[in-house]
């Protein structure tokens, strides 16, 4: 019989303080590895493990690719980068982003089940969006045990929020209990092996290999799911739908993936870049029809002058009428905000 001694950790908003406290109360035996994914800014470096260690008794450290797992050693994902588990090794890759984010939160998830099952402890703390909900459906999927934060504990529920939505998790505790519950659950012993479906284990090979920079086309991504209609936000690749559960997800030909909220979020963001495009384009209309009207008035050609003034203002109220649209779908993006659905911010 093994013992569980996987932990995989994911958080966004609001996690270095959440991060802070679980590691001040973790103690200097504690006989399992830790893996840490926070959603931080791919283009300043993070101080995470330098924080964790002087927040705590447990070292920690950006692994480096091919770096051997040892116990008792908090190992935090690098900027710009997944990391993965597999094969008694840290994998450190830059791999397409899943949610708009690398490190990703459900592709270390991902990894961990697929390589260590029942032995895996999965944890979301707070943070925006749904990052990690599939990646707990993975773990939970193959026999580990799902932990979240509890959402009126957390500074932002909503991905606690999605994971509680989504999948059946085992523990809801505020973070000043997490510690207790892992040093408990990490003495527990549970079988070696997982049963499951050879075709989620099939799938999930692929998208943890895909993670690590294994070309997704060439590996059949399109046949992992049913082809949509739709088209990737990052690469206008060709989308297919996966159904995790009560979870719909989206993975392009190219290799990005996305829950149905994530995707939403990009198509709004689209949209509106869209529109500011329209409004730029008619303003600069506008500038050269009242440039020619001018040119006509100099001129002495009054008709020419004042068709072109004419069609100016029209042009002028079409950029106004856009420019409302805008902020009407603005406000569609604040609400949802209000709901989880907005675009994370980038936290360190």
């Amino acid at each position: 019989m093994a013992k569980r001694d996987i932990v995989v950790i994911g958080a966004s908003a609001g996690g270095v303080q959440a991060l802070k406290e679980l590691a001040a109360a973790l103690p200097s035996d504690f006989n399992a590895s830790i893996f840490v994914v926070l959603h931080v800014s791919p283009h300043s470096p993070s101080y995470l493990p330098e924080i964790l260690n002087h927040s705590g008794s447990l070292k920690a450290s950006h692994p480096k690719d091919g770096e051997s797992i040892r116990p008792g050693h908090i190992y935090v994902a690098p900027p710009d980068h997944h990391l993965l588990v597999e094969y008694d090794q840290v994998i450190v890759k830059k791999g397409p982003k899943e949610n708009r984010f690398r490190p990703s939160i459900d592709a270390l998830f991902r990894s961990a089940a697929y390589s260590y099952g029942s032995r895996v402890i999965g944890v979301v703390l707070t943070g925006l969006l749904d990052d990690g909900t599939s990646g707990m459906w993975s773990v939970k999927r193959l026999g580990g045990v799902g932990i979240i934060q509890k959402p009126d504990d957390a500074l932002y529920p909503n991905m606690p929020d999605s994971v509680l939505q989504h999948v059946d998790v085992d523990y809801q505790v505020p973070i000043t209990e997490l510690a207790p519950l892992l040093c408990q659950l990490i003495n527990e012993t549970v079988p070696d092996k997982h049963s499951n479906l050879d075709v989620d284990m099939d799938r999930m090979e692929t998208e943890v290999n895909i993670a690590a920079q294994v070309n997704a086309f060439e590996m059949g991504i399109l046949n992992l799911g049913d082809l949509t209609p739709l088209t990737c936000p990052e690469c206008n690749g060709a989308l297919v739908s996966i159904k995790e559960g009560k979870l719909i997800r989206y993975r392009c030909h190219t290799g990005h993936s996305y829950t149905a909220s994530t995707l939403l979020a990009d198509v709004t963001t689209t949209v509106e870049e869209s529109f500011w495009k329209a409004v730029r384009s008619l303003e600069e209309a506008v500038i050269l029809l009242e440039q020619s009207a001018r040119q006509f008035a100099e001129g002495g050609n009054e008709a020419a002058a004042h068709q072109f003034s004419q069609k100016a203002l029209e042009t002028r109220e079409r950029a106004a009428k856009t420019r409302n649209f805008i902020f009407q779908q603005e406000k569609i993006s604040e609400d949802m905000a209000v709901n989880g659905l907005a675009a994370p911010q980038h936290t360190q």
